[in-house]
């Protein structure tokens, strides 16, 4: 009795936070105002300077680990995407690439059963064979908002991969008001994964999103709901989010309470960010590392790519507020109307909205 009173204690409580997320940043995001934008620059600076993560001597080859959320894994502070790996014109580079970030310190494997046809998956697959699939902390994600149709999608990500067990299984793309009751309907697909996960072949659950962040809210409170907490959520963290519909103010907060996983996406919005001439690639990785995420996601399409990726892993050092300050000083105007955070304002890059087929 007393577990399902604090069961209970625990959903209201998360409950109260997800309402009070939603509705205290409503007035932040309508206007960039000098006195605005030095008040989430310093909630910015307090999520920067919040010890959640494993002390930063803990690395291998120079790339930091951190815990992923209420989990217990170690995963390396930068990931390795894999949607990029699938458009590069050589699979054998591919297969480079992703050997040689996890000899280099990389261990967090990304992808999804609909990155390029299933090409980015097919890749990883080849380079895991070999001794290789025993470094990789690897996560895929599926489409299907129905049991059937998750079913089949984690059995082909499981026979494309080349392997019995997925480290972590997301719901991609939750980018619609009518995602979570969908997925956590009777005959959803949360009844696919929670069987795969019964079965042993995944072992953490989480959902990713690039929409909005009110609906990454939606979600967590349907979970709730459902009394089902995920293990991770994957968002865009970035210089520019801070200043428009932002993850980082509403959803960060929520989940580091609630002590799940924070895997932090489109670092440079693609490439629409670095065409913004406001930050570098190193100020934009730097600036997520520099957040309360367990891992910073990062498309690496050729080696010089990757190695960019590592030397800024290997070299980040947590920021001084002054720094925080003026980074997000620096891309303010260009961030107000999120015209290079294309993945919020447009559709061109929600692949279900192309092919909702995907989504059963």
């Amino acid at each position: 009795m007393d577990d399902k009173k604090n069961q209970q204690s625990e959903e209201d409580s998360m409950h109260q936070d997800l309402a009070q997320a939603s509705g205290i940043h409503e007035a932040a995001d309508s206007s960039i105002s000098r006195r605005g934008f030095l008040g989430f620059a310093a909630a910015s600076i307090v999520l920067a300077n919040t010890d959640l993560h494993t002390p930063r001597s803990e690395s291998r080859n120079g790339i930091p680990y951190r815990t992923l959320g209420r989990t217990g894994e170690k995963v390396s502070l930068v990931g390795l995407g894999g949607y990029h790996l699938g458009k590069q014109a050589d699979p054998q580079e591919s297969i480079r690439i992703i050997r040689t970030g996890l000899d280099g310190g990389i261990n967090f494997l990304d992808n999804c059963w609909d990155y390029n046809n299933g090409e980015s998956e097919i890749r990883m697959g080849n380079a895991l064979r070999d001794g290789y699939r025993q470094k990789a902390f690897l996560m895929s994600k599926i489409d299907g908002r129905t049991k059937v149709a998750a079913t089949a999608q984690i059995n082909e990500s499981l026979h494309r991969l080349q392997t019995d067990r997925i480290d972590l299984l997301q719901f991609h793309e939750v980018i619609r008001d009518t995602d979570p009751d969908r997925i956590f309907a009777a005959g959803g697909a949360l009844e696919a994964v929670l069987e795969a996960q019964k079965a042993g072949k995944i072992r953490y659950i989480g959902f990713t999103g690039h929409k909005s962040p009110d609906i990454h809210l939606q979600m967590l409170a349907t979970a709730a709901k459902h009394s089902f907490t995920f293990d991770t959520v994957q968002m865009p963290l970035n210089v520019m989010d801070a200043h428009f519909n932002s993850f980082e103010k509403k959803v960060l907060p929520v989940l580091l309470k609630s002590d799940i996983g924070v895997l932090g996406m489109k670092s440079f919005g693609d490439h629409f960010i670095l065409d913004s001439k406001t930050a570098t690639a190193v100020e934009c990785l730097h600036y997520a590392m520099n957040l309360p995420t367990s891992v910073v996601i990062t498309g690496c399409d050729s080696l010089p790519i990757l190695q960019q990726a590592l030397d800024a892993a290997r070299s980040f050092q947590r920021m001084e507020p002054s720094q925080v300050q003026m980074l997000l000083a620096k891309t303010a105007k260009a961030a107000e109307a999120g015209q290079f955070e294309l993945y919020k304002t447009s559709h061109n890059f929600d692949g279900t909205y192309a092919n909702p087929q995907w989504l059963g």
